[in-house]
C-alpha cells in the first residue's frame, strides 16, 4: 500500500502569556490580602493536581514562596482523586512526572488518602477533605480552568473541581461519580463550595492557559466568589483554547496519550470523542479513526483514554499498568474509556489497516492528522490533501514541505 505523502505545519495563535510567574503571583497575594490571612508560624496547604499544567513547579514554588515571605510553612498535598492508583505513593509519583518534587519546589509533601468528612451536600452527598489539608491552619485551592472533557456547564474543571474531587482523594470521587455523569457535572460544583466553606481554606489560585500551552492568566479568588469568578474565567478558556486546524479527517494520529495531556488521556475537545453514557457525542471536529500510539511515562501505566481510540500499537499495550488504570476508569464509571482497541504491530500497521477501513477513499487522498498528544497541537503533521487546503492560509507557517512519511526500523514514525 503506498501512504500518502506528509508536510509539517504550524499554526499561528494570537495569544498572551506572562512572563514574570513570580511576580505575578506576588501581585496576586496582594489583591487577596494575604497578610491578613498568613500569619507567622501557621501551615499552608497547597493543593496540587494530576494535570500536565505549563509551568506548574514554577507556579508551586512561587505560591509556597509567597507564604514563606509571610513567616508560614507551605506543605504540598496531592488533590487528584483516584489517580496514582488511589496510592498515597502513586500519587507523590505522579507528582513527580510532572516536574513537582520537595526539592523544586521547596517545600515538603504530604500525601495521603485519608480524609475527613465536613459536610453534606443539599442533595446529601458527603463532602471529604484530605486529612493533612483539614488539619492545616490554612489552605489555598489552586487549579487549572478549562473546558471539561466529559461534560459541558457553566463550571467545569477548575478550582472548585480540586475543592471537592481532588481535596476529597478516592473517597469523593466514588461519591460522586456513582451518580454518573450527573455526579461531576451538576453536584461537583455543590461539594467544592461546601468543601471551602467548611474548612480553612483562605483563597483560591485560578490558571488559564492560552492556545499554546502558555500561562495566560494567574488570579487569587476570595473563597466566596470562588464560583461567580470562574464562571467567568471559564468563558475566557473557552475562547483561548486551540483547535485542529480541519474540522474532518478520516484518520487521526495521536502519537502520545496519557495523564499529564488530559484527564481522559486524550482530551475529548481536541478528538471529537466523549464515549460516556447519556452524553451527546460533539459535532466536531469529525474523525473516522484515532490511532493512539505510544503512552506517555508520566503515567506510570495509566492508559484511561485508550477506548477512546480505535487502533493501538504493541509498543502502548505492553505499557499498560491494569490495577492503575482500572483503579481510575472503575472510579469514574465511563468504563469505555478504557476497552483496548485493535492492536497492531507499530505505527506503519495501524496507519495501514485504518487507510483500508477507510471506505472508497483512495491512500493518496485520505485526510491524516499526526499530533504528538492533544495538549501540544501547535505544530503537526498533515496529509497532502489537508496541507493543500491550508498552506496558503495566514495562520498557517510550514515548517516542511510534502515527503514520504518517515518510519523507524521498528516500524513507528519518527519522533515529532
Amino acid at each position: 500500500m503506498t501512504l500518502p505523502k506528509v508536510a509539517k505545519i504550524r499554526q499561528k495563535f494570537q495569544t498572551e502569556s506572562i512572563k514574570d510567574i513570580p511576580g505575578a503571583i506576588g501581585e496576586q497575594f496582594l489583591h487577596v490580602n494575604a497578610d491578613e490571612k498568613i500569619k507567622p508560624g501557621m501551615e499552608i496547604a497547597i493543593t496540587v493536581g494530576s494535570r500536565g499544567i505549563a509551568n506548574i513547579p514554577l507556579i508551586v514554588k512561587s505560591v509556597a514562596d509567597e507564604i514563606k515571605k509571610r513567616g508560614a510553612s507551605p506543605f504540598i498535598i496531592p488533590a487528584m482523586g483516584s489517580h496514582g492508583g488511589a496510592t498515597a505513593e502513586g500519587q507523590i509519583e505522579v507528582l513527580e512526572g510532572l516536574g513537582v518534587t520537595e526539592e523544586s519546589t521547596g517545600c515538603e509533601i504530604r500525601s495521603s488518602m485519608d480524609v475527613v468528612e465536613v459536610g453534606k451536600t443539599s442533595d446529601g452527598v458527603p463532602v471529604y477533605i484530605d486529612k493533612n489539608a483539614y488539619q492545616a491552619d490554612g489552605i489555598i485551592v489552586m487549579g487549572r480552568v478549562k473546558p471539561h472533557t466529559d461534560f459541558k456547564n457553566k463550571v467545569e474543571s477548575g478550582v472548585l473541581k480540586m475543592a471537592s474531587i481532588g481535596m476529597g482523594k478516592h473517597k469523593q470521587a466514588l461519591a460522586l461519580h456513582t451518580h454518573g455523569i450527573k455526579g461531576i457535572s451538576e453536584m461537583m460544583p455543590e461539594v467544592g463550595k461546601v468543601a471551602i466553606a467548611n474548612s480553612n481554606t483562605l483563597f483560591g489560585i485560578a490558571i488559564v492557559e492560552n492556545a499554546h500551552e502558555e500561562t495566560a492568566i494567574i488570579e487569587a479568588i476570595e473563597k466566596d466568589r470562588v464560583e461567580e469568578r470562574e464562571r467567568e474565567l471559564l468563558k475566557e478558556a473557552f475562547a483561548l483554547m486551540p483547535s485542529l486546524p480541519v474540522e474532518n479527517m478520516d484518520i487521526l494520529v495521536v502519537d502520545e496519550i496519557g495523564k499529564n495531556y488530559s484527564g481522559t488521556g486524550m482530551d475529548t475537545n481536541i478528538i471529537g470523542r466523549i464515549r460516556v453514557l447519556g452524553v451527546e457525542e460533539p459535532q466536531k471536529p469529525s474523525v473516522k479513526y484515532v490511532i493512539a500510539s505510544n503512552l506517555s511515562e508520566a503515567s506510570h501505566g495509566n492508559a484511561l483514554g485508550i477506548g477512546l481510540a480505535d487502533l493501538t500499537t504493541k509498543r502502548l499495550f505492553e505499557k499498560v499498568d491494569y490495577q492503575a488504570m482500572n483503579e481510575n476508569v472503575i472510579t469514574s464509571t465511563f468504563l469505555a474509556r478504557a476497552s483496548i482497541p485493535i492492536i497492531l504491530d507499530n505505527d506503519q500497521e495501524a496507519l495501514k489497516a485504518a487507510l483500508r477501513a477507510n471506505w472508497g477513499v483512495s491512500p493518496e487522498k485520505a485526510r491524516i492528522a499526526r499530533i504528538p498528544n492533544t495538549l501540544h497541537i501547535g505544530e503537526l503533521y498533515v496529509s497532502e490533501v489537508i496541507f493543500n487546503e491550508l498552506k496558503d492560509k495566514e495562520n498557517i507557517e510550514v515548517l516542511e514541505d510534502l515527503h514520504e512519511m518517515k518510519f523507524d526500523e521498528n516500524g513507528y514514525f519518527l519522533p515529532m
